[in-house]
C-alpha cells in the first residue's frame, strides 16, 4: 500500500511540473514530464486491475 502511495505522489509530482516547467522554460523539455506522468499512471492502473483479478482466472 505505501508503495501505491509513493507512485500516486510520483504521478501528481509529474503532472504538476509539466505545466510548470512549461510556464518557465521556453523549449519543449515539459512534454518529457507528461510522458512520465502518463506511463507511470499506466503502470499504477495496470497494477490495480492486476491485482483485482481473481487469482484463479487466466489472460488470453
Amino acid at each position: 500500500m505505501r508503495q501505491r502511495r509513493l507512485a500516486w505522489l510520483g504521478f501528481m509530482l509529474a503532472a504538476l511540473q509539466a505545466p510548470v516547467s512549461a510556464w518557465l522554460v521556453a523549449d519543449e523539455s515539459w512534454l518529457f514530464s507528461l510522458c512520465v506522468a502518463l506511463m507511470v499512471a499506466t503502470v499504477i492502473i495496470a497494477d490495480d486491475a492486476a491485482r483485482r483479478r481473481p487469482a484463479n482466472a487466466t489472460g488470453d
